[in-house]
């Protein structure tokens, strides 16, 4: 519900400074998707992914990052992706996000044809695929379809999740923005 705080335009608490206090104190929070419903500009979405993950945070204007900040061996705090994720977003999340994230995907696991079990195991082997083909050095923002159609072929479960979501998009315009 962060969004009530940092998503007001004339009022409220800018993203950075709250990920800033949540460092301190937190362990995860939905910093923005770039993809799906909740919207976020890319380059400043990771921003905000560094300032919740990394241990030192260089000042960066363009990012509205305006102090250096230096966490010393304070942990950080897992970004969390969701709104509206399928498993075609997959690739994008795992090109976009790496390896430590939070993926929160409800209606893409419960809107599965033969339930959230199968849904579940859906949403696995989509982002196993695509970390394999990552670590594979493959493209995942060209080969991402490819890569989730050809994992498919072995699992019944991400193949009938592939046909419920082909035609879901979402097209919103960016609250946040450089």
């Amino acid at each position: 519900m962060h969004a009530i705080i940092d998503r007001q335009k004339n009022h409220g608490i800018h993203f950075c400074v709250l990920a800033k206090a949540l460092h301190m104190f937190g362990d995860h929070i939905h910093s923005g998707t770039i993809v799906g419903k909740l919207e976020g500009e890319r380059d400043i979405t990771l921003s905000f992914a560094d300032l919740l993950r990394d241990d030192f945070i260089e000042k960066d204007r363009s990012c509205s990052i305006y102090l250096t900040q230096d966490w010393v061996s304070l942990s950080g705090v897992l970004p969390v992706a969701s709104g509206g994720i399928r498993i075609w977003h997959m690739p994008a999340l795992t090109e976009i996000f790496g390896d430590d994230f939070v993926l929160q995907f409800s209606r893409g696991t419960l809107g599965h044809p033969w339930g959230n079990a199968p849904g579940t195991v859906a949403n696995r082997v989509a982002l196993e695929a695509c970390v394999k083909a990552r670590n594979e050095e493959h493209d995942l923002a060209s080969e991402g379809n490819v890569i989730i159609r050809a994992a498919s072929k072995w699992s019944p479960e991400l193949a009938a999740a592939c046909e419920v979501w082909k035609e879901i998009k979402f097209e919103f315009a960016v609250m946040y923005t450089l």
